[in-house]
């Protein structure tokens, strides 16, 4: 009896203790009968066991000897030559594994030098991008880096002096994209509810940019020699999860996607969030809704597209650092989006643009997924310099 008692006592202690760690339940999901929980998401609800940091995080993001591992849901991200595909890797993957000599496990390379080549490809290709005699904007106001938080408007005119709106907006893939900007909740935390033709505008969208546009054929036919892609059916079903994806970023509601924070912006906590589109930025500034403050970065492009660094506000809601690439065409922004984030996700992507470099950041969406373990865009913008 008695050992029967010391064993008793024995379960219930282990059981007190594995409560409150995180031994071998990294990656676990949620469980209410536990008082802490070990996946990426408890940190946003604050309920982590206190070895979380120790035993799930230490190590658990980098591919320290971790190269051509086989995939295993706890980890928090992956080392093999799947992940690209599925946005998964850790971020120090490409360094890693993933160039010459670097212990990859046998996927198809994709590296820099060809993610710049595919860029100047891009940029060639983009025949409806805005002209000088189409597109004219006054910058004004240039504000050192340090000075963007002030909320000070000191340009006295709008960004956009001049837009030919009868000869871009008439065309298919401007006409795509205008037609799903205002289909979204622009406040986190309330659900997004896609009537059946606000659905048909995201396939349109799909369609005019990336299927009929040889920009689009172009970034497909690359992805599909590097394996990523078997077809372009599946190219742009996954463009349609990765983008337009519903997942949430505030109160649990299915409010968000990597579309509408990156192209159509949002507001979160009392300020603008994402909104590095430069339609986006025009359409509100002509209905009077946006107020151009400043721009701390120009880049060094002479002609479109160009990319600049914002601070505005939007009714009442304030950008310190809204940066956009101006003048492009809607297949252009969205495909060097794309390539980024399936190449170099939760990274800086470096491209070139007329021999000039520009660095794409990209961030993953870690608290939910589809597919199977792919992770939704969480954001992508030109990483503009400190000055």
């Amino acid at each position: 009896m008695k050992v029967i008692a010391v064993l008793a006592l024995w379960v219930t202690l282990f059981h007190q203790g594995y409560s409150y760690s995180c031994q071998g339940r990294c990656g676990h999901g949620t469980n209410n009968n536990l008082s802490c929980q070990c996946h990426s998401s408890c940190e946003d609800f604050s309920d982590c066991c206190s070895d979380y940091v120790e035993l799930c995080k230490a190590g658990a993001t980098s591919c320290e000897g971790r190269c051509g591992e086989k995939y295993n849901s706890q980890n928090e991200c992956h080392c093999n030559s799947k992940c690209a595909q599925h946005k998964n890797c850790c971020s120090n993957y490409a360094d890693l594994c993933n160039s010459d000599g670097g212990g990859g496990d046998g996927g198809s390379e994709i590296t820099d030098a060809q993610i710049k080549a595919l860029s100047e490809t891009l940029f060639a290709l983009d025949s409806n991008k805005a002209s000088a005699s189409e597109l004219i904007i006054e910058p004004q106001a240039l504000v050192p880096s340090y000075e963007t938080g002030y909320k000070d408007d000191l340009s006295s005119k709008p960004l956009f002096r001049y837009l030919n709106e009868k000869a871009l907006f008439s065309r298919p893939t401007y006409a795509a994209l205008i037609a799903v900007l205002d289909n979204y909740n622009r406040m986190t935390g309330q659900t997004e509810d896609f009537s059946a033709q606000q659905l048909a505008e995201q396939e349109t969208f799909l369609k005019e940019t990336m299927s009929n546009t040889e920009l689009g054929r172009e970034l497909f036919a690359f992805l599909y020699t590097k394996g990523v892609y078997a077809s372009e059916k599946e190219f742009i079903q996954d463009l349609k999860m990765m983008w337009f994806g519903l997942y949430s970023r505030n109160n649990n509601r299915k409010d968000s996607s990597g579309f509408e924070h990156i192209f159509a912006g949002e507001v979160k906590g009392g300020k603008v969030s994402g909104f590095h589109n430069w339609i986006q930025f025009y359409l509100l500034e002509k209905r009077g809704k946006l107020n151009y403050y400043s721009h701390s970065f120009n880049g060094p492009w002479t002609s479109y597209p160009d990319v600049i660094g914002m601070q505005f506000m939007w009714e009442g809601y304030f950008k310190q650092v809204g940066s956009a690439v101006i003048g492009c065409s809607p297949e252009f922004d969205f495909a060097l989006y794309s390539l980024c984030y399936i190449t170099r996700p939760g990274e800086q992507c470096r491209l070139s643009l007329g021999g000039k470099e520009l660095i794409i950041q990209t961030y993953t969406w870690d608290n939910s997924s589809y597919g199977g373990g792919k992770k939704y865009i969480g954001s992508a913008f030109p990483a503009t310099p400190r000055n």
